[in-house]
């Protein structure tokens, strides 16, 4: 049964390779359970046991996302929520903003629904290749800095400054100090190939402050206090997330004042998932001699379903993971790797009391880390063509240096449509481009109040 579904041996796998990728993914990108409600708790108020209810629904969405991948499109592509997205709508639209995260939460339904609608219609395959690929490199790289520097905020490493905006913080401090060593462990580990580095990296640094008794955790009135133990023990049966499952607002997310929101969502979230799948299934030899990515429609239209799926549990966007690359090099090429995954992800929600004792110290490491693997697309960048390397310079620069992804991306498309065209090199840009360009730049017109 599972041969004639996923047809593991017909892609030249076998059922434990495809088992042992998908434990392989699931490593490499289970983080996201400690990093995810970390970014999140931060702008979500009014919900009791927070961390542990985000946990929960983190897990939830990355088993259905996985499992839409795994069953619909049947490619070893694992789903969760996005890295750089929950802090697009964490720090950018909830914090920044002042957006009510009800209505944030509207916005990625909303956006997840217009995902699916164009995949379905065959518009999302078009305006991917009227995308040059400089530009996606950029975006993933932009949000890789923008996670770096969220990640190194976490840590204390840097901290506001009146008179430079931002300096360095105490390094003595035990924040930065088990940071440090998280970052270090999580490093070497990467050189050596080790999977699950990140992870690994994350429970070193974990333990250190455990056994330090080094003041990681929140306490009363802003100070930091010292673990103090698991009273109920590590292994509980999984939270009800309740306040967050079906708090969505999505009346709110289409009106007027939020629509840039939506298309914000929308627009880099599009980037983001299209980019990724369209990597994994190259490295993986999906893609066709004409540059195509056969179901191609279903895939795109799990990411969609994902994204709603995970609006309706209470977190930001659910997209593909570039993490699934590490499933792929372990010999996973069918819908049976990401089901594996799927799995596993249910499985952790019988653990989240455990996660609970992860600070924001250990966790912070992993973004840095993160933010650095998704600079590697810039290798393929020609530094010398100026029409091409300043669009993308504004792109990766303006994401950490205006708190803001959409205006990396914005800033990014805009510019370079706009230097291939007076530099009477507009022929070169898809006219699809060109629309989009002219969208962002209504946006910042009209909707920028």
């Amino acid at each position: 049964m599972i041969e004639a579904y996923f047809g593991v041996a017909r892609a030249g796998s076998t059922v434990p390779r495809e088992l042992r990728a998908g434990l392989t993914t699931f490593l490499t990108m289970s983080y996201v359970l400690f990093v995810n409600p970390q970014v999140l708790g931060s702008a979500i108020t009014g919900v009791d046991n927070l961390f542990a209810k985000l946990l929960i629904v983190t897990a939830l969405a990355a088993a259905i996302g996985s499992l839409l991948m795994a069953l619909v499109a049947r490619y070893p592509f694992a789903q969760a929520p996005g890295m750089g997205l929950n802090a697009y709508f964490a720090y950018t639209v909830v914090l920044g903003q002042h957006i009510a995260w009800q209505t944030a939460l509207g916005a990625v339904f909303v956006s997840g629904a217009l995902f699916v609608l164009l995949s379905v219609l065959g518009v999302r395959q078009a305006v991917v290749r009227a995308i040059p690929n400089p530009l996606k490199f950029a975006v993933t790289a932009g949000i890789g800095m923008f996670l770096a520097f969220i990640g190194l905020k976490n840590a204390g490493a840097i901290v506001a400054n009146p008179a430079t905006f931002v300096t360095l913080g105490p390094l003595a401090s035990a924040p930065v100090l088990v940071a440090l060593f998280g970052l270090v462990v999580t490093s070497a580990l990467l050189v050596r190939r080790v999977r699950g580095a990140i992870v690994y990296g994350i429970v070193a640094a974990t333990l250190l402050g455990a056994i330090t008794h080094a003041p990681l955790y929140p306490g009363p009135h802003g100070t930091l206090v010292p673990f103090a133990g698991f009273a109920n023990g590590v292994i509980a049966l999984p939270v009800w997330p309740s306040g967050l499952i079906g708090a969505l607002d999505v009346r709110a997310a289409l009106s007027l004042g939020a629509a840039a929101i939506v298309f914000t969502f929308f627009f880099v979230d599009f980037f983001d998932a299209t980019g990724t799948l369209v990597g994994l299934a190259a490295r993986a030899g999906f893609v066709d001699a004409n540059g195509d990515l056969p179901r191609a429609r279903r895939t795109f239209a799990s990411d969609g379903l994902a994204a709603m799926a995970g609006a309706v549990l209470g977190t930001s966007t659910t997209t593909a993971y570039i993490e699934s690359a590490a499933g792929i090099e372990e010999g996973g090429r069918t819908g049976l790797t990401a089901l594996t995954a799927g799995v596993l992800f249910l499985i952790a929600m019988l653990l989240w009391p455990l996660a609970g004792a992860i600070p924001a110290a250990a966790t912070a490491p992993a973004l840095i880390v993160v933010g650095a693997l998704m600079l590697e697309g810039l290798r393929g960048i020609d530094w010398d063509d100026y029409a091409v390397s300043i669009p993308v310079f504004l792109t990766i620069v303006a994401m950490p240096l205006t708190f803001s992804i959409a205006n990396g991306v914005s800033f990014g498309v805009i510019s370079y449509a706009a230097i291939k065209l007076l530099s009477g090199r507009g022929k070169e840009v898809d006219p699809l481009l060109y629309a989009v360009a002219a969208l962002l730049i209504a946006r910042y017109i009209w909707l920028s109040g």
